[in-house]
């Protein structure tokens, strides 16, 4: 092995070609002895720098997709833990586990079937690793469209027992409850799609409903199990609220969406909002609940897709201070790259700014909106770089997004100027409404800036 890893040393890395024409891998059957108990420290020395030179070098292959190549030298890696009597006896275990399966599954000649003998043999290797490796090959399946053979693999590991039950053999096999739930779940809802679709007419049909319904009290019971330990559950909360509401449970529904997000036990997740939002929607709630649930998101992820519906559910009440959260909220979504052409915001924006604007009242909220962006937003929004490519790729998007300019920047923005130049030039309507709008309401920019017509020069 030592001769070879010197090879290593010195070979040019650039490395073989793609993946796609690699041979199918053949991992190495696992040693018979290589399980056997430590006993010795003999070889500890000889064998150390050797083992970490081999791990490096995987870990070089595996990051140039280099699969093959990696694949030889987890059998050289292997080959050395089997003389290494030093070793820990469950220390390589995982690391062989977690390096064979990566290399299985980006290879992609390999199977399910050579994928699925390995995970079998490391089920005996890493036995206090079980669960874990029961769940990888879960996950492996399901990839591949195995629902059946996934689910048979989870029902294996819930009767699966070793020693005494530990805490953290516990909580894993919680988890393999909970994914059989969520395959329940699955049968359950091809079960009511079926059923949905032809009626209920027929014995056939019958025999759909009977299986529907057992379906779903194996579904809701683990589901409801997992979903009491303080955590992030989010696609088992979303199936087991949706059987619940299917039967007409929406209590229980209610109760368990309210738990998931505002229990202190659970960790912060912006995404239990966001259902208990989507569920009272569903159920037509008052708009008091609604902006309390989208408020919390707002605070926590202010950039959340479903800040434009806060916005506009905000910018319909006749209150001044839900209006003015209305702007906080739009302005602060604006803020992050993946709005800079968001349609609906910008035009969210010019409306808001629009109406103030007409009405002069409230520019303090503009202003204070404004204030802590004029340092960064032009650049970020306004350039005249950006003006020439939203013009280009989208005129309703340069259109919004020029009279937000206008006001914030004044006439002589950079943005506005080159926006309605070009809507002008191509004799676009609205374009040179645009223009005398901004116009007309320079003043609004001067107050917004803190300036007065005196101080501007002429």
């Amino acid at each position: 092995m030592d001769s070879l890893l010197q090879e290593e040393a010195v070979k040019n890395r650039a490395g073989q070609a793609g993946s796609d024409v690699l041979p199918p891998l053949r991992l190495p059957c696992l040693p018979p002895g290589f399980c056997r108990p430590a006993s010795s420290h003999e070889h500890k020395l000889n064998f150390q720098k050797s083992k970490e030179a081999c791990l490096n070098y995987i870990h070089d292959a595996m990051l140039q997709k280099q699969w093959k190549r990696a694949a030889e030298f987890l059998t050289f890696y292997i080959e050395a833990l089997e003389k290494d009597f030093s070793r820990e006896y469950m220390g390589p275990s995982e690391i062989i586990w977690r390096i064979g399966s990566e290399i299985l599954w980006h290879h992609s000649h390999n199977g399910v079937k050579e994928f699925s003998s390995f995970i079998e043999q490391m089920k005996t290797l890493a036995i206090k690793r079980y669960l874990k490796v029961c769940l990888e090959h879960v996950f492996h399946l399901l990839c591949n469209g195995l629902i059946d053979e996934a689910y048979q693999t989870l029902s294996l590991a819930e009767s699966w027992r070793h020693g005494e039950q530990t805490s953290v053999q516990d909580k894993e096999m919680k988890l393999i409850e909970a994914y059989r739930g969520l395959l329940d779940y699955c049968s359950w809802a091809k079960q009511k799609h079926i059923l949905l679709e032809h009626g209920q007419d027929g014995f056939e049909d019958l025999s759909v409903e009977q299986e529907m319904h057992s379906c779903f009290r194996k579904a809701a019971v683990n589901l409801k199990e997992v979903i009491k330990i303080p955590g992030v559950w989010d696609p088992f909360v979303k199936c087991y609220v949706d059987l619940l509401e299917f039967y007409g449970d929406h209590d229980e529904a209610r109760q368990v969406l309210n738990e998931y997000a505002y229990n202190s036990k659970f960790p912060a997740n912006p995404n239990a909002h966001v259902y208990l939002y989507q569920f009272l929607k569903r159920q037509g709630e008052s708009k008091k609940l609604l902006v309390s649930a989208l408020k919390i998101l707002h605070d926590s992820v202010p950039s959340h897709e479903l800040m434009i519906e806060f916005n506009t559910m905000l910018q319909k009440s006749k209150k001044r201070k839900k209006r003015r959260l209305g702007l906080k909220v739009i302005f602060a979504a604006l803020d992050y790259a993946g709005w800079k052409e968001n349609v609906k915001a910008w035009s969210c924006l010019a409306k808001q700014v629009k109406q103030i604007a007409i009405s002069e009242k409230h520019l303090d909220w503009i202003k204070q909106e404004w204030n802590s962006r004029r340092d960064w937003w032009p650049a970020f929004h306004f350039s005249r770089y950006l003006a020439k490519r939203n013009w280009q790729e989208n005129e309703s998007l340069s259109y919004e997004k020029a009279l937000v300019a206008g006001i914030l920047l004044g006439k002589d923005c950079k943005y506005f100027k080159y926006v309605s130049h070009q809507g002008c030039k191509t004799q676009v309507k609205r374009f040179r409404m645009l223009k005398k709008f901004v116009n007309k309401h320079s003043p609004v920019y001067l107050r917004i800036s803190g300036l007065s017509d005196s101080s501007v020069p002429p």
